[in-house]
């Protein structure tokens, strides 16, 4: 007789969870359609030696799942890092609140320190100069920071914006921002190659992408063609944003 208690729909559960982070970790790094793949091999694998009981064409797949489970890991190297680096650095606090969907509001303090970022962005959008700001969260991005001049000044509206001025040597470059000082200008960010990014979003766009594929940051893009202001996080894009929309943003993630 078999029995279905509340352990078992716990562990059910969790492992739908698990697989449904996996999966979402996979999207963002362009790799869902190898994870579906191997969904599908796993299910092929578990029909053809558990219920058929096939035993030669079970032995073969045996060979191949338990051989898959290092290929695995070397091909999905970086993806595993990105997910035990964003389990070690996340705050008990902070996953529940986005379980919850509860948004923190800015404090006088807060709101202080974000505007010359938000204001810097408005000034920049109308004029029409191209600007890719990063704000690092919970990932450290100390190798993306070598890469760029290092600057170490307090949040300012006109240094950003002298910054990515049109004839400035650090304009075509990213700004890092990082415990809430601007740590570096002119930084090389690695280059989304989504097949599915629209091809009116440019250069600073993949990079954008790119960036928060790989990390928990806040990257702002300022469109040098429409002026649009957009933001990329979680490998995915909110784009056409208004001021009020940006500092809410920034509000939630500011650390």
């Amino acid at each position: 007789m078999i029995t279905f208690g509340i352990i078992d729909f716990l562990d059910i559960l969790l492992v739908a969870l698990l697989l449904y982070y996996i999966y979402r970790l996979m999207k963002a790094s362009s790799a869902a359609n190898i994870f579906s793949g191997i969904m599908v091999l796993i299910l092929v694998w578990i029909l053809v030696s558990q219920i058929f009981e096939m035993r030669l064409l079970g032995g073969i797949l045996d060979k191949i799942v338990n051989m898959g489970a290092l290929a695995l890991i070397i091909l999905f190297q970086e993806e595993i890092r990105h997910f035990f680096s964003s389990i070690g650095t996340r705050s008990h606090m902070g996953f529940l609140m986005r379980i919850l969907g509860r948004k923190r509001s800015a404090d006088n303090g807060q709101r202080e320190e974000i505007m010359p970022i938000v204001m810097a962005c408005l000034s920049m959008s109308k004029q029409k100069e191209g600007a890719l700001i990063v704000i690092e969260r919970q990932v450290a991005l100390r190798e993306i920071i070598e890469t760029g001049d290092t600057i170490n000044a307090d949040i300012n509206q006109r240094l950003i914006e002298n910054i990515f001025f049109k004839n400035s040597p650090l304009h075509d470059g990213a700004m890092i921002i990082s415990h809430k000082r601007i740590k570096a200008a002119g930084c090389i960010l690695p280059v989304a190659h989504d097949n599915d990014i629209p091809k009116s979003l440019g250069l600073r766009h993949r990079a954008a992408l790119g960036i928060s594929q790989k990390s928990d940051c806040l990257a702002i893009i300022i469109s040098e063609e429409t002026g649009g202001i957009s933001i990329a996080r979680n490998g995915e894009f909110h784009l056409r944003l208004t001021a009020e929309e940006l500092e809410s943003r920034l509000a939630q993630d500011w650390n």
